[in-house]
């Protein structure tokens, strides 16, 4: 499970953690981006809060706390522009998701990934148990680990506990994921084919 989610990072750390997540895990990138999705609704999109409550409150040179600033503008700007102002997540995280998907598809029809096979064959169960339960049962395999583990997230950042019994789908999420985004930085690197 992702470990450096926090809400209280410097927006520079934040900014720092986005970029290097996006070159190292692409699933915890995902996450990653989620989460600063609902830090910008918690301050109501409002730039001058973000800047008020993060940005200001951090000693950096004034290029970094600009380069801070427009980071987060232009995540405001496309979160407009795609309307998701309340819930949903934007467009090129979404698409990063059906990318995961299609290579996660990919892996489980080739007959040379029985390695990858029998770590979904392993969180299968748990997948449908919690789809089952979550409030989006037509999202994909891929998908609803994400919003597992990111709704494990939220229960840790509010220091709520969970069964010994989540804990165990949650690893399993965690473990499919983990070889998944390995995969898929390697065959968008063109280190491998599938």
């Amino acid at each position: 499970m992702p470990t450096h989610y926090s809400l209280l990072l410097t927006p520079y750390l934040v900014m720092l953690i986005a970029r290097e997540k996006r070159k190292t895990n692409i699933a915890e990138y995902i996450l990653y981006m989620w989460q600063v999705e609902d830090l910008i609704r918690a301050h109501q999109f409002n730039i001058d809060l973000i800047e008020q409550n993060l940005i200001s409150q951090y000693s950096q040179p004034e290029k970094i706390k600009y380069e801070v600033r427009d980071w987060y503008v232009n995540l405001i700007l496309m979160m407009y522009r795609e309307g998701i102002h309340k819930k949903g997540h934007l467009n090129m995280l979404t698409a990063l998701i059906a990318e995961m998907t299609d290579l996660h598809i990919r892996l489980l029809i080739n007959e040379k990934e029985s390695d990858y096979q029998e770590l979904f064959s392993k969180a299968a169960g748990y997948l449908e148990e919690f789809r089952r339960k979550s409030t989006t049962p037509a999202a994909g395999d891929i998908e609803t680990s994400l919003n597992a583990l990111y709704g494990l997230l939220l229960l840790r950042l509010k220091k709520q506990s969970v069964s010994r019994e989540t804990e165990i789908a949650m690893a399993s999420f965690s473990k499919l994921l983990a070889v998944l985004s390995r995969i898929f930085l390697q065959v968008e690197r063109g280190e491998r084919e599938i």
